[in-house]
């Protein structure tokens, strides 16, 4: 194996190895931001000898190797085994004593170490942009460079706003734990939020030119499958798992060929992946198993997306069924995006007359004054109604709030196909 590929390995490995070596580091160091440097200081090692001794049989093994005796001499120099031994009432007589505490510690199975870790990072202590960045960095192995493309920000930006989320994780001196009762339902819930934003900034993307990102849907994914491993009996993790599996499997049919949008009833539903379909409805009946009769919402948007996955044809589509399901993500998640949704199933079920009723409804909604799919639905609403002068200005209203440019061609678009069946009326 030539250098170059030796060094490709190593950044692979490092990348599949890095979340379950920091957070076994975090868990005796209680120090995320150490923890990194420890397991970076490891990467360091392997960039250095493998190219000279070769890959080894185990390399997640050896890394946590090398940065174990990093972290020993680490905590020799700084005399954390000390302050440690006191906070917890010990005597630390010599470091022979400690060090054997600490080669066990490390050597443990991660067991739900990588659970700690997801917990930690998405504290409620840091902000939902901090936690989004925590996550990606300590669980999804990327650089600050990526992430900061990822989210359209410059990369010192993002460098600021990990380090600071980091300095308030330690100000609040936040337990690696998992958390338990009341606590770890409300924890949960954030945790599955933040999963859910990456995945859904990689489905369509907020701002930029690409419309969808594939690499953060696949890190999401990865992130909801680790949950659904350490947390077998929850069904919100598994109702999550599912819905992401099942739009991610439409993710190839959602560009053409110049990565152009192209919207779900357009789709060429061949283009699915059924491999993702086929676990998605898996998990799904899992997650309706543990949940019984009290659906929670991520359950009830995969059952959503199910309606879709199931029907060979958009005119085979339940729109019924659809919009039977968004009532009740309604009455136990209220919110006017969902009902901006329900809008959508109605029109389809019942005419789009129905639907632009409910979509009027929403006008003064201030959560969405600056939603640009509440213009668009609108447009396509009264376009479907013959209106097309009132459709082409709810479509220039959704140009004027879209901040994806491929989303603003499209509706660019719209606009100008609904100009021009107005100026033949």
């Amino acid at each position: 194996m030539s250098a170059s590929d030796t060094h490709r390995t190593i950044e692979t490995v490092f990348r599949i190895e890095a979340p379950k070596l920091i957070a076994g580091l975090v868990r005796v160091t209680r120090d995320i931001g150490r923890a990194e440097e420890l397991a970076q200081d490891a990467l360091v090692a392997a960039l250095a000898q493998w190219p000279q001794e070769g890959v080894p049989r185990n390399p997640g093994a050896w890394l946590m190797q090398a940065a174990k005796h990093r972290a020993i001499d680490a905590l020799r120099r700084d005399k954390l085994l000390q302050r440690k031994h006191q906070e917890l009432g010990h005597d630390s007589e010599t470091d022979a004593l400690v060090m054997p505490d600490l080669d066990a510690a490390l050597d443990d199975e991660v067991g739900d170490d990588l659970l700690r870790l997801i917990f930690t990072a998405c504290h409620p202590v840091l902000s939902t942009e901090a936690r989004l960045a925590l996550t990606l960095r300590l669980l999804g192995g990327l650089t600050t460079e990526e992430i900061a493309r990822a989210f359209l920000v410059p990369e010192p930006t993002m460098a600021q706003r990990l380090v600071r989320a980091k300095k308030a994780l330690a100000d609040a001196r936040v337990p690696f734990e998992v958390p338990h009762g009341a606590e770890l339902v409300q924890r949960l819930a954030s945790v599955l939020e933040v999963v859910y934003l990456i995945f859904n900034e990689g489905y369509a993307a907020t701002a930029g030119h690409d419309w969808v990102r594939p690499a953060l849907c696949e890190e999401a994914m990865r992130l909801g499958r680790i949950l659904a491993e350490r947390a077998p009996l929850e069904p919100e993790v598994h109702g999550l798992v599912a819905l992401m599996e099942l739009q991610a499997s439409r993710l190839r049919a959602r560009l053409g060929p110049d990565g152009e949008p192209i919207l779900l009833l357009d789709q060429n539903r061949a283009r699915w992946d059924q491999l993702l379909i086929g676990r998605g409805l898996k998990a799904l009946e899992r997650a309706q198993r543990l949940a019984g009769t009290t659906p929670g919402p991520y359950l009830l948007q995969a059952a959503l997306a199910a309606c879709h996955a199931r029907a060979r044809t958009a005119e085979e589509t339940d729109w019924r069924r659809i919009a039977a399901l968004y009532a009740v993500l309604a009455a136990i998640n209220p919110s006017p995006i969902v009902e901006l949704n329900r809008a959508v199933a109605v029109s389809m079920a019942e005419g789009p007359a129905a639907g632009l009723v409910l979509v009027d409804a929403l006008a003064d909604e201030p959560a969405l004054r600056g939603y640009h799919l509440l213009p668009s639905v609108r447009g396509d609403l009264l376009a479907k109604l013959g209106r097309h002068g009132e459709a082409a200005a709810a479509f220039d209203r959704a140009v004027s709030l879209t901040r994806n440019a491929k989303e603003r061609a499209l509706m660019q678009e719209r606009a100008t196909t609904a100009r021009n069946a107005a100026a033949t009326l």
